[in-house]
């Protein structure tokens, strides 16, 4: 089975598109730091009130920040970004605060703050019903079609137990299963996807025949995962993103809806896959999992090592624990040793450019993997590198890109939910609060208008998504990655 484009064609736009998001970096980190940081006299961001100016040298910070900054744990010190605005051998920092803070006393999301983003929720529905009139009407997927749509409704019946919501998702459910083409096998650019969360929707609906038929269908996508030898093993097109859509039916619908052994093959395929390029690529010492994907070996999450790598330490993937510490860790460790100083990775092994702060290239998608490894491995190194990594996104992760999952703010601010969710840090969720602080002001920051602007992974659903989870933060839940 072969993807739909050719490799040249996809590997020439992906290099355009690298040298334009390079340009695009470096005047949006020229814009943030000028939006969130003002000017010379204070820091404004929303309704943020003016900022204290302090030296370093001065004593103690906290003692010099204002008592509701104080009060509220909600401060932030920050460098001074301008070198202009540095005296001579003097160096600043902001403290920024908000006297209306969306944490209240006990650390958890304000009630005020909840009422606006629920707000907000409603009216980028209403905005994304009406753009979904004039989309695609082929693309079933979840990444940016019809299936990516079912999904946020689905999240959505979970958070309010509305019914309507969960016959929207049917409604998109349906009209996806008329249009599988049977050309790929991922959930999130596939038929694994539409028929997974097909499976999903009916079980929830008690129509056991309709879900029956989804899962049958899904699980002789099998056959072709294991026997194309041109299929690749990484998230977005390949043999991981067949193995998500399998861990995710037994998540929604039950631990041995499909069977043990469905999964075990899918696994020892991947297993196999990265065994075998590393050898070739005499890496077996360093990492004795390796993958590419169209001849280089990326690092993050949409098509590299760590989204594989997030996949395979899954509990309901049911690696032995012995591969585990012999393979998976090994490699983990091999990318956290490529790590530039700022706390951010490079999208490939051969790319050496410290610009890409997102999910599918980047420190974001590396988190993720991060924290996994911290779960199943038990050491702590793994969890004090994703916090120490989260930095990077805090400085530079709210993007003129967009607003989406895949590229944008919103997958970016998931990164502070997993950081809360595993250690319940409340600085992890105010950051969280901040940046989606900054999507409630969707459409007003000047960003990128992306080609399918009202889907999950690329667009304003995917914003949805992320908003409606601060409403249980303690449950929250990367779309189409975490499980």
């Amino acid at each position: 089975m072969r993807e739909e484009r050719s490799h040249s064609i996809e590997e020439a736009q992906e290099e355009e598109e690298e040298v334009q998001e390079e340009e695009e970096e470096v005047q949006q980190q020229k814009g943030m730091q000028q939006q969130r940081r003002g000017g010379d006299a204070e820091i404004r961001c929303g309704k943020e009130e003016p900022a204290a100016r302090i030296h370093r040298s001065d004593p103690p910070l906290r003692d010099r920040l204002p008592e509701h900054i104080s009060r509220h744990g909600g401060a932030e010190i920050l460098p001074e970004p301008e070198a202009g605005l540095r005296g001579p051998g003097r160096v600043w920092f902001w403290i920024r605060g908000r006297a209306d803070e969306p944490l209240d006393e006990e650390g958890k999301v304000s009630a005020s703050f909840q009422k606006k983003v629920q707000s907000k929720i409603k009216d980028l529905l209403q905005q994304m019903e009406e753009g979904l009139k004039t989309a695609d009407p082929h693309d079933f997927s979840t990444y940016t079609g019809w299936t990516g749509i079912a999904l946020l409704y689905l999240q959505l019946h979970r958070c309010s137990q509305e019914s309507s919501h969960l016959q929207r998702a049917l409604d998109y459910v349906k009209r996806t299963l008329r249009t599988l083409n049977g050309r790929k096998v991922s959930f999130l650019c596939g038929d694994a996807g539409p028929l997974a969360v097909g499976a999903v929707v009916h079980h929830k609906l008690r129509n056991t025949e309709e879900s029956r038929d989804c899962l049958d269908r899904l699980v002789l996508l099998q056959s072709s995962v294991l026997s194309d030898s041109d299929l690749s093993d990484e998230l977005l097109y390949g043999r991981a993103g067949f193995l998500f859509a399998l861990l995710y039916v037994n998540r929604e619908m039950g631990e041995h809806t499909v069977e043990e052994s469905t999964i075990t093959q899918v696994v020892s395929a991947i297993l196999d896959s990265g065994k075998s390029l590393s050898q070739d690529q005499k890496k077996t010492e360093r990492c004795p999992l390796l993958y590419e994907w169209h001849r280089k070996q990326y690092l993050g999450a949409a098509h590299g090592l760590t989204g594989i790598f997030y996949m395979l330490l899954q509990p309901g993937a049911r690696v032995p624990a012995d591969v585990l510490s012999e393979f998976v860790r090994p490699s983990i460790d091999y990318v956290r040793h490529k790590k530039f100083r700022s706390g951010n990775f490079p999208s490939s092994l051969s790319n050496e450019s410290d610009r890409l702060v997102q999910w599918c290239h980047g420190s974001p998608g590396v988190i993720h993997t991060l924290l996994m490894a911290h779960q199943v491995f038990q050491e702590d190194k793994y969890l004090k590198e994703a916090s120490d990594c989260s930095e990077v996104i805090w400085q530079r992760g709210f993007l003129r890109k967009g607003y989406g999952l895949c590229h944008g703010t919103a997958g970016n601010g998931f990164v502070f939910l997993s950081l809360y969710r595993r250690t319940k840090e409340r600085k992890h969720l105010f950051r969280a609060c901040k940046f989606a602080e900054w999507c409630l002001d969707y459409g007003t920051h000047g960003c990128r208008i992306p080609d399918r602007p009202y889907s999950l992974f690329e667009g304003m659903a995917g914003t949805v998504y992320f908003l409606s989870e601060l409403e249980n933060p303690e449950a929250s839940c990367f779309p189409a990655f975490e499980l």
